[in-house]
């Protein structure tokens, strides 16, 4: 396709994008024109980021360097979603963007101009950010993704005492010009909020601050970390749709992670462990467990400080660190090497290293697994056996497994039968990482939420396919087809708001309640396997069982990447934001699509093709001989 050609539909799409703001897809919570402007997390860098020995391993600013939280704008993953968005519905880029680029959002630059109006041509597409994704936190750059400035500014309530909201970043934010700590002093600009009150002047911030319990409560995490379909001026963009198509005018669900964790016996006054029991086979209570108690361990470095100019060692034990782990460690590894490289990036490699073990850390701690033999039959030089085997596998975690988005997200149960020379003689969802296909055999464990758009007819259904691939249209959603996902410790998916718990109950598949009309679910799954065992196995069978996880499936690389070509045409980044500030951009996309782009990261050796992480542990048990 010509240049004119793609010019000619990136104003299409512009002119779409404009007669959507008819919709407001973000009317609620503070709005663009701040009285004073979010700073740049540079501006923290030099008394919170470590610079020798052993600090970057826990200073805020080093921590947050390499997170999905500071790379939320750099995502190349989030960028392809985001055309299909914008494609389905036109506008409701405005509405991904608020969250991954607060900055962006907060001054006027997506959709909503400061003072009114529109920011310009393709603000929903994210055509009028300032800065660059190869560029560091400061000079205005729009790609920092979430700052430390607007997550420390973040309120429980409006300004003039608007209730506080849970999710679709519907977020309160300090506006004041001016900041009174509590000693009296008066600091210009709003208080930077924490969870702190400094009683000792040599660890007090030499800017203005207020303690704020808000900042260690999980309903600050719940802002972003539950998203519901758009919440316009005009109501919910989509209504779920249950199964056999029962209509409800409840918004279409599509992440509830805090709400999975609200629902869960972490957030109560007291919480058993993971297991329901303590080592010692007796409850294990303890102080109920905030988002920030996992996703914010604290430091134990006997240097650890919060700021350059304390002390070492005067937060020792007391820094939750701003590593904000979670379980992707593909797409960092992609920005370190394409963005954050010392060559033509802003050299911040060793952050993305730190998230990157923090996150197969987390991925580690998040489950266990345990397998055990049912049957054995063994075989023999002229007879084949067969051995039969169970897999439980139970959710450590405060939320569901996996939790989050949940377009091409996934984990499955790898189980292998293994001769004595160490030969698969049977398995159970394989897995190529060549061609990164996942077999779908009979017995395949694969927990996971499909969520789709119901179709009506006879018979009607959840469509999650066309023409035999795997479709994922985050804004148009309005049913869930599946999921299986595993549930967290004392779950109770019915609540006051959701009687029927249609919101959050497994769909297409089913979980014991703890006991009968408790209502709360147990949080582990088993799964039963029988592998046939060829005459002449080797003898003793080892059984080995893995819980993978994958952030990006095969099937959603391809959809993105074919969403771009499929008509109307995703034009290559620079033409669609060809009137956009500093273009073209000389990294990224470029000459192609945002899909295209996506897709030639996936197929590139270098990544990968999102390597599945090993999650929890691993079983392993051998027959008798």
């Amino acid at each position: 396709m010509d240049t004119i050609a793609r010019a000619v539909i990136a104003l299409a799409l512009f002119v779409l994008s404009a007669n959507a703001l008819a919709i407001d897809f973000t009317p609620h919570g503070t709005q663009p024109g701040l009285a004073w402007a979010l700073e740049d997390p540079q501006s923290c860098m030099a008394c919170h980021r470590g610079f020798s020995g052993n600090s970057p391993q826990f200073m805020p600013h080093s921590t947050w360097g390499g997170s999905m939280m500071a790379n939320a704008a750099r995502d190349p993953l989030f960028w392809a979603a985001l055309d299909v968005a914008n494609k389905d519905f036109p506008g409701a880029g405005d509405f991904c963007l608020r969250c991954h680029t607060p900055p962006g959002w907060m001054n006027g630059r997506v959709v909503k101009a400061i003072g009114g109006g529109s920011s310009g041509p393709g603000g929903a597409s994210g055509c009028q950010l300032t800065g660059d994704f190869n560029d560091d936190d400061n000079k205005g750059n729009d790609y920092a993704g979430v700052t430390c400035h607007f997550c420390h500014r973040m309120m429980p309530t409006g300004p003039g005492g608007q209730a506080g909201m849970i999710g679709n970043a519907n977020i309160w934010i300090d506006n004041a010009t001016s900041c009174t700590t509590p000693d009296g002093s008066v600091y210009g600009g709003p208080c930077r909020r924490g969870p702190y009150t400094y009683a000792n002047g040599m660890l007090e911030a030499p800017h203005g601050w207020v303690k704020s319990a808000y900042h260690e409560d999980s309903t600050l995490c719940g802002s972003c970390h539950d998203v519901t379909t758009p919440d316009t001026d005009v109501g919910p963009l989509k209504t779920l749709v249950l199964e056999g198509g029962v209509t409800t005018t409840r918004p279409m669900p599509i992440e509830r992670t805090y709400s999975e964790w609200n629902s869960s016996l972490f957030s109560d006054a007291i919480y058993r462990d993971g297991l329901g029991e303590g080592a010692s086979g007796t409850p294990a209570i303890a102080r109920a467990q905030q988002c920030q108690s996992c996703h914010m361990r604290s430091s134990v470095d006997a240097t650890a400080k919060a700021c350059n100019q304390n002390p070492d060692g005067s937060r020792t034990g007391n820094l939750p660190v701003h590593e904000f782990a979670g379980a992707n460690t593909w797409i960092p590894a992609i920005i370190k090497a394409e963005y954050a490289n010392s060559v033509t990036g802003f050299g911040r490699e060793a952050d993305y290293d730190r998230t990157i073990a923090s996150a197969q850390a987390m991925l580690a701690a998040a489950a266990q697994v345990q397998a055990s033999i049912l049957s054995y039959t063994a075989p023999t030089a002229g007879s084949a056996g067969s051995i039969s085997v169970r897999v439980k596998v139970t959710n450590l975690s405060g939320h569901k497994l996996p939790t989050g988005y949940s377009e091409g997200r996934r984990m499955w149960l790898n189980v292998k039968a293994l001769s004595a020379t160490n030969a698969v003689v049977g398995e159970s969802a394989a897995y190529d990482p060549l061609t990164a296909e996942l077999t779908l055999d009979g017995q395949a464990k694969v927990y996971e939420t499909l969520q789709g758009i119901w179709t009506p007819g006879s018979p009607g259904e959840c469509k999650i396919e066309d023409a035999g691939k795997a479709q994922f249209h985050f804004v148009l959603n309005n049913c869930i087809r599946k999921d299986n996902r595993i549930p967290p410790l004392g779950f109770h998916p019915a609540s006051a708001s959701d009687p029927n718990a249609d919101e959050m109950r497994p769909v297409g598949y089913t979980y014991a309640e703890t006991s009968a009309g408790s209502g709360t679910l147990v949080n582990y799954d088993t799964s039963d396997y029988v592998f046939t065992l060829p005459a002449g196995t080797a003898r003793p069978i080892q059984v080995k069982a893995e819980l993978k996880f994958q952030v990006s499936s095969k099937e959603y690389i391809e959809f993105l990447r074919d969403q771009a070509i499929t008509a109307p045409i995703i034009p290559a980044e620079n033409t669609l934001c060809a009137a956009g500030p500093n273009r073209p951009f000389d990294v990224g996309p470029q000459s192609v699509s945002r899909g295209e782009y996506m897709f030639q990261l996936w197929t590139n050796p270098t990544y990968g093709k999102s390597p599945p992480e090993t999650a929890g542990s691993v079983s392993s048990i051998t027959s008798p001989n």
